[in-house]
């Protein structure tokens, strides 16, 4: 993604329902995890301007956003954030130093996504959650995909197949924007750009629609966009996992 682009997104993300609906699936899930203990490390992968990077600072983990474009690094920083500039295939980060790790639709923009996922379950602590995001199904594939610079869409038995070779046991994986999955198909299909503004009413009834899949059952159903929370296993005594904060 280059650097016009990401400056796009970041002034979008606060606004647009998508961002701002990804970042409260974000914040749902960290709130699943026991509370961090001071100090305790999260690490947001591809964090671009750094929007979800302050979610898991919002929710008392000393977060770290890790972005390959400088253009990102800078932003994240303006933001008041910690970050570093990072290849996600080879992270300068100690192993086992963070208790969460986000990867919030990156995985889709790495050629070697195996190799992504393994720097993630090497950074992880021994007990540590990854949260993963990925745009679904091939079937979907559109212009949209080619101006973002994908590389591919995901179904669950690959997605799953690439977090389990690295080592890392797959919690759940579950669907999300499931309720407008035929209106993002009928608009990709003309060429329409789903990160453009939408006029706020718009925005605020498809963030109303989409909000709304939290409390329905369609989890298990076709969407966009997958979600996958993992964790790194004990290798040792599974008695020796620390009391709090590994998710």
């Amino acid at each position: 993604m280059d650097a016009t682009e990401i400056r796009r997104l970041a002034e979008q993300e606060d606004r647009h329902w998508w961002f701002r609906e990804r970042r409260a699936r974000l914040a749902r899930e960290l709130r699943r995890l026991p509370r961090p203990r001071d100090g305790d490390r999260a690490l947001d992968v591809g964090a671009a301007g750094g929007g979800n990077t302050r979610v898991l600072a919002a929710h008392g983990w000393r977060a770290l956003a890790a972005d390959i474009s400088p253009e990102a690094v800078a932003i994240a920083r303006s933001r008041g954030l910690a970050a570093v500039r990072a290849d996600a295939r080879a992270l300068p980060l100690p192993s086992g130093a963070f208790g969460v790790v986000t990867a919030l639709d990156v995985l889709e923009h790495v050629d070697d996504d195996e190799r992504a996922v393994r720097e993630i379950a090497r950074v992880l602590r021994p007990g540590g959650t990854a949260l993963i995001t990925v745009p679904c199904d091939m079937a979907l594939w559109s212009p949209h995909d080619e101006a973002l610079s994908h590389v591919r869409r995901y179904d669950r038995s690959g997605l799953a197949a690439v977090v389990t070779r690295a080592g890392l046991v797959v919690d759940r994986l579950w669907s999300w924007n499931v309720l407008l999955r035929p209106v993002v198909r009928w608009r990709r299909g003309r060429g329409g750009d789903d990160l453009r503004p939408p006029h706020p009413l718009l925005n605020a009834a498809l963030g109303a629609v989409v909000g709304g899949e939290r409390f329905l059952p369609v989890a298990s159903l076709p969407g966009v966009s997958l979600i996958l929370r993992a964790h790194r296993p004990y290798r040792g005594n599974p008695g020796d996992a620390p009391a709090s904060g590994t998710g």
